[in-house]
């Protein structure tokens, strides 16, 4: 499968892939007339890779973890570190993002509460 019929099929943008071939992780992948051709070992991967920029993962962060992934032996621990180190910080995001809610919140009540006020 080329390049644009991954994209196309998988829905993975061009520019995702260009960065996948450009990091070397395309071990599976043979060029056949000047073309990548990507096997489902390739596609699993690029999975991998778009689940990791959707959870946050910066393209620097990714390329890191997606080495130690091919590297495979021993790095289970440095790939479950960064995981959890991602995971912690979107828990963070949350939480403040719950304090706004509050804030905000807490302004409306006062709001309604001299719209109320008015009225009677």
């Amino acid at each position: 499968m080329t390049i644009h019929e991954a994209s196309a099929r998988y829905h993975i943008p061009l520019e995702i892939l260009q960065e996948y071939e450009s990091w070397g992780l395309c071990g599976a992948v043979k060029r056949v007339m000047g073309v990548w051709q990507y096997d489902d070992t390739d596609i699993e991967r690029l999975s991998l890779i778009m689940t990791l920029h959707d959870v946050g993962f910066a393209s620097a962060e990714i390329e890191t973890y997606m080495k130690l992934l091919l590297e495979q032996k021993g790095t289970e621990a440095q790939r479950l570190r960064m995981l959890d180190q991602k995971r912690e910080s979107t828990l963070d995001e949350i939480h403040f993002r719950e304090k706004q809610l509050e804030r905000l919140d807490y302004l409306r009540f006062h709001i309604r509460k001299q719209q109320e006020a008015q009225q009677d």
